[in-house]
């Protein structure tokens, strides 16, 4: 009897050749096991490998589709995909569309003249000299000192001497998560979570459980049932501007989840990548503001300033230091010591804190168009994010919408991307700061044509 494995693989080849093309049916499984005239056992196993790859997506009561974008290859926590994208932001494949609304880059007028002159003196013999030289997982004094000031709010200032670093934010989220969770653990997540994260649960050997949540994140409630049914090694959780959802927990429920991971003793791992489009303006303080002794801030420069050149940010409890230092020596994730130094300058000198200003102003800006040509859909999404949660009208599916973007040029991200559990919503995620003003205006009307149509 033919391997279920290699019948498998030729469908793969299909999938990867575009002879089944995104968002198609696939046959089911028992007229695809008479036609090739295998046991139903066997192709159910092999329906379940393709699932298993990320080629296909089952959904009951509707069959098995071939994924608008095949799922993450799996590639290491320090390497950029094969083409100049945002590294956090890639959850398939290179696109070949003309607008990739996938990506988040965010990138202003004027920014590479912004950042040029600090690196200006580094250039100089003597400070390169020092500048290529390696640094500890706890940086520099003057890169714990600069960070602290960049990260605090108007009601929570880290001390300098609970920083450490990481080469980006990804890989501080798994220093993090290595120091505190052992494989086999299990760690609560938003049902649905950053995709990357997904990818470094199984890295980790981690398995997640999928919280549910309201329209200010993680309900505490969910906390305390998952951790009652089966013990919790921790949490990791975005509080503020969700990504996809763009929730935003209120200064009530982040005290309610602070008391009830104290009362649990659970460590919280709290992602604030995207927290500085509204700090300063309503933004409420960090989890780490509530619950001190537990919490992991995780935080870094790639939105702020640019991917190609950018430092993880760790705040950690004063207990926690050294091992999470391990952590990044042991996954060889910490920070270069020239990205420190021209991280130091730029924070210091404003270049940081003006581009923030020039971001926010535009991440409004784009989310005034999704208003205005999403207008009448079900679309969730803040008035200083860079991206929208867009709940499709039926009979759309994601994979299904996304492979009819697509056709039009345009990448969009399936809601099975950040899925943390079961059942992949039919909503898809626009990353809004990639394309141009003009380019996003026309993709979303474009998009709204395409959704007021029947698949």
């Amino acid at each position: 009897m033919e391997d279920y494995r290699r019948i498998a693989d030729r469908l793969a080849d299909d999938i990867t050749a575009g002879r089944l093309r995104s968002g198609e049916r696939l046959l089911p499984q028992r007229v695809f096991a008479r036609r090739r005239g295998i046991a139903g056992s066997t192709a159910g196993r092999v329906y379940a490998e393709l699932v298993r790859r990320g080629l296909v997506v089952g959904e009951v009561g509707r069959g098995t589709f071939v994924r608008a974008a095949p799922a993450p290859t799996g590639r290491s926590l320090a390497e950029p995909p094969p083409e100049l994208t945002d590294p956090s932001e890639r959850f398939g494949t290179p696109s070949a569309a003309s607008v990739n609304l996938e990506l988040n880059y965010p990138s202003v007028p004027g920014q590479s003249e912004l950042l040029a002159p600090a690196l200006t003196p580094l250039l100089r013999p003597d400070l390169l000299t020092d500048s290529l030289r390696t640094a500890p997982a706890t940086g520099t004094p003057a890169a714990r000192e600069a960070a602290a000031a960049l990260l605090a709010t108007p009601g929570w200032r880290p001390a300098p001497d609970r920083l450490a670093f990481a080469g980006n934010a990804r890989q501080a989220v798994a220093a993090a998560l290595a120091s505190l969770v052992r494989p086999g653990g299990r760690v609560g997540v938003e049902s649905l979570t950053y995709p990357l994260v997904k990818e470094i649960a199984t890295r980790l050997g981690i398995t997640l459980v999928p919280l549910a949540t309201d329209d200010e994140g993680l309900r505490p409630e969910a906390v305390t049932a998952a951790h009652r049914s089966a013990p919790l090694s921790a949490l990791y959780v975005q509080p503020t501007l969700h990504n996809p959802t763009s929730a935003t927990a209120g200064d009530a429920r982040r005290r309610e989840l602070a008391a009830v991971a104290r009362a649990a003793d659970l460590p919280l791992v709290e992602d604030r990548i995207w927290s500085f489009l509204q700090d300063g303006r309503r933004g409420p303080d960090p989890l780490a503001a509530y619950a001190p002794e537990r919490t992991h801030v995780v935080d870094g420069l790639s939105k702020r300033v640019a991917p190609g050149l950018t430092v993880g940010m760790l705040v950690v409890p004063p207990d926690r230091v050294e091992a999470v230092a391990a952590a990044l020596r042991s996954g060889a994730w910490t920070a270069g010591r020239f990205a420190l130094e021209a991280a130091v300058r730029w924070i210091t000198d404003g270049t940081v804190e003006r581009l923030v200003t020039a971001k926010r102003a535009d991440a409004a800006a784009r989310q005034r168009l999704v208003a205005r040509h999403l207008a009448g859909f079900s679309v969730r999404a803040d008035p200083w994010s860079y991206f929208a949660w867009w709940e499709l009208p039926p009979p759309w599916r994601a994979d299904t919408f996304t492979a009819a973007a697509a056709a039009h040029g345009i990448a969009v991200t399936p809601g099975s991307a950040f899925a943390a559990g079961a059942g992949a919503p039919d909503a898809v995620r626009l990353g809004l700061a990639s394309a141009g003003p003009r380019e996003l205006a026309g993709a979303l009307r474009t998009l709204a044509g395409v959704a007021r149509t029947r698949p």
